[in-house]
């Protein structure tokens, strides 16, 4: 006996935008309402949207660069990892800088670093996922040694009286006292901290440092059972209801 097909032809699938998008907005609570639009046969959405691209069976990294990092994410990690290598530097910076802020791109923005920490740790060096982790609170502190400098677009990202919270400042300190510094301070230097119109780098060009530094799990991203599969399964259904 076939399956049924779900949803039924014609029902609307509705989408639950997840709190964490919403709250502390002057916007209402939409739960109440979609739970009403059930009455009328309407179903939550769950497994693939029929608006996103379907991910391939066993999803590779840059199938989530194809396809679920949002546009201005997917340029700006391509530019900073490019504008590393261009420079020189080592395969692991390099790799830092694609990686840095690959949970605002699919997942969170806030403390993007260490969520983007946490999802990559299984497959990277514990070097790469420290210098991503970290690369957060040193953005906000200047270093002349190195000719870093507190970025001019975050006095208009956050205004001129923005201060950092103790936690992003302990971390900072900690972070500059420790052995792998350097590399998470060269992810801040290559970064771009303005979004401008440049040509989109090949990501075809990462091919063989992925290959070497990020461990691709045979049963694609989300499947293989590690620690934060279910970070990249979010990515795969970020419309899921439950």
């Amino acid at each position: 006996m076939c399956e049924p097909e779900w949803p039924q032809p014609g029902r609307e699938r509705m989408i639950m935008p997840p709190p964490v998008g919403f709250r502390g907005m002057d916007v209402p609570d939409p739960e109440p309402a979609l739970f009403k639009k059930m009455v009328g046969g309407a179903v939550f959405m769950m497994g693939d949207n029929p608006a996103l691209p379907r991910m391939p069976e066993r999803p590779t990294l840059l199938d989530f660069f194809r396809h679920r990092l949002t546009d201005i994410t997917v340029r700006h990690l391509l530019t900073s990892a490019a504008r590393a290598l261009d420079a020189g530097l080592e395969e692991k910076v390099v790799l830092g800088c694609l990686l840095h802020d690959i949970s605002n791109g699919c997942l969170i923005r806030s403390d993007h670093g260490y969520w983007g920490a946490q999802m990559i740790a299984p497959y990277v060096s514990e070097e790469i996922a420290w210098a991503v982790r970290y690369h957060q609170a040193l953005r906000y502190f200047a270093d002349e040694s190195v000719g870093y400098q507190y970025p001019e677009s975050y006095y208009r990202f956050f205004g001129p009286d923005y201060v950092p919270p103790d936690y992003i400042r302990q971390d900072a300190e900690m972070a500059r006292n420790h052995k792998w510094y350097m590399t998470s301070r060269l992810i801040t230097i290559y970064d771009t901290y303005f979004f401008d119109d440049v040509p989109m780098p090949d990501p075809e060009r990462f091919t063989d440092i992925i290959g070497r530094h990020f461990r691709e799990p045979e049963e694609g991203l989300g499947f293989d059972g590690s620690p934060s599969a279910h970070m990249w399964r979010t990515a795969i259904w970020p419309n899921n209801f439950l």
